[in-house]
């Protein structure tokens, strides 16, 4: 296998196929719309206020982990934490949205 060739075409058939994939698949605009009111619902109800604050500087304003780490004035590995325990509930939260 190391010494096979590169095949372009091989690639252009996977982008061709995504694309058809994307033109023929069905609509999934209201599962999406479904998950985005209960991320926002969960957020809210299920996350700690230290949680919502983390999550809310890193995805909505992008902060980096350690000027979120700055402006708290806690390491980085706490935010690393907080970050990774409230996307953990999140996710047991959200997993049978769908």
């Amino acid at each position: 296998m190391r010494n096979t060739p590169f095949d372009t075409r091989s690639s252009e058939w996977i982008g061709d196929m995504t694309v058809y994939l994307r033109e023929t698949g069905e609509d999934n605009h209201l599962q999406l719309e479904r998950l985005r009111r209960n991320l926002r619902q969960a957020r809210e109800l299920e996350l700690t206020p230290r949680q919502r604050q983390v999550l809310e500087m890193h995805y909505d304003r992008r902060l980096s982990v350690t000027a979120i780490a700055g402006e708290l004035g806690v390491h980085p590995s706490t935010v690393s934490r907080t970050l990774k325990r409230a996307r953990e509930r999140l996710r047991r939260c959200l997993r049978y949205t769908l």
